[in-house]
């Protein structure tokens, strides 16, 4: 696709991509999707199974370090072309969910790992813009130092940044997930364009308007097949063992994290489960299954994650909500647009 004035649109480089839901809102914007690399394997074979076009790598980024990813970069991408850089480096350090979580967390300078391979790509590439997404912890005051930190080296390499919050709701998704959102243009011009656009209503935003017409799942059983999973080959969800499942009423909206029962006409709450924290189905004889909880993220019907059920549970805990993530896309092309025609000469009109 291409800007206007007839200039192509940067490709894109996914850092930390998970199982690609940033990546699909760009893709399907019309962005060319030239590389991602996540530490998880299975959540790149999910990578390699929806974006067979895409290098996509398996790679730990802490220890392939920027000089690593140009590596990689150097059989997809030649010197001087322009590219835009999105990602979600990992969020627990900056979770509110995370009850211990510290200033101090590790996790919390991947952010700025994530700028410091920015900043060694502008020397190779046209950097055009930056973004990724993460909690609305990182802005708390304990990670305050972080933040100002992170948004500090924007400016040190050049970028102009600026924060959003989002509300998947905005966009179309039937989830109460609010996230933040830090993006970064070389253009001031683009930066201060930058706006998603959000849906006009909310109001049949519901788990039944998604889930409702579903099939039962398959139960979790060793050494079943995806091609054995009707319906959907992540239709499938750990049996219901808890006696808690017997009395429907044995879960409810406050259950806590680990035992949260959705309600068939409210939206969901975020999807962001640990390793046997799925949410209950409405119903509340059973958790959700792995493809539901795919289609309340706003995934399409044709994705499939890989992997062990645990491994699909992380993915689609993490996943950006391809809807907005689509938004996020088109906005930076405006964005972009905006900027090319404020260098052509013409008259900018807001």
């Amino acid at each position: 696709m291409l800007l206007e004035g007839g200039l192509d649109l940067p490709k894109v480089v996914s850092l930390f991509s998970g199982a690609g839901g940033l990546d699909l809102g760009y893709r399907d914007a019309g962005f060319s999707l030239a590389f991602a690399v996540d530490n998880s394997p299975f959540a790149i074979k999910t990578h390699h199974r929806n974006f067979p076009a895409t290098k996509s790598v398996a790679a730990d980024l802490v220890k392939l370090r920027p000089s690593g990813v140009l590596r990689h970069l150097a059989s997809v991408l030649s010197p001087g072309e322009s590219i835009g850089v999105i990602g979600g480096p990992p969020c627990q350090g900056f979770s509110r969910a995370n009850t211990r979580s510290v200033a101090s967390d590790p996790r919390n300078r991947l952010p700025l790992l994530y700028l410091e391979i920015v900043e060694k790509l502008q020397k190779q590439y046209d950097v055009q813009f930056v973004l990724f997404e993460n909690v609305q912890g990182i802005r708390d005051t304990k990670h305050a130092d972080s933040f100002k930190e992170i948004l500090s080296k924007f400016g040190k390499i050049g970028l102009h940044a600026r924060v959003d919050v989002c509300s998947a709701l905005d966009f179309g998704v039937a989830q109460t997930r609010n996230r933040v959102i830090v993006s970064g243009f070389s253009s001031p011009e683009a930066a201060a364009a930058f706006v998603p656009s959000k849906v006009r209503t909310r109001k049949k935003l519901t788990v039944r308007s998604v889930i409702g017409g579903l099939p039962a799942p398959a139960y979790f059983s060793r050494g079943l097949l995806p091609t054995e999973i009707p319906h959907h080959p992540n239709h499938w969800t750990m049996r219901p063992v808890s006696a808690r499942f017997a009395d429907p009423d044995g879960a409810s909206a406050q259950g806590g994290r680990s035992f949260r029962r959705l309600a068939w006409d409210k939206p969901s709450p975020t999807i962001a489960f640990g390793h046997r924290e799925i949410h209950v189905h409405p119903e509340g004889r059973r958790r959700l299954s792995i493809y539901e909880a795919l289609l309340l993220q706003g995934f399409p019907p044709d994705f499939v994650l890989e992997g062990t059920l645990s491994a699909q549970v992380e993915q689609v805990s993490n996943a950006v909500p391809p809807p907005m993530a689509r938004a996020l896309a088109e906005a930076t092309q405006k964005a972009l647009d905006f900027a090319a025609i404020g260098e052509s000469g013409d008259v900018l009109i807001a």
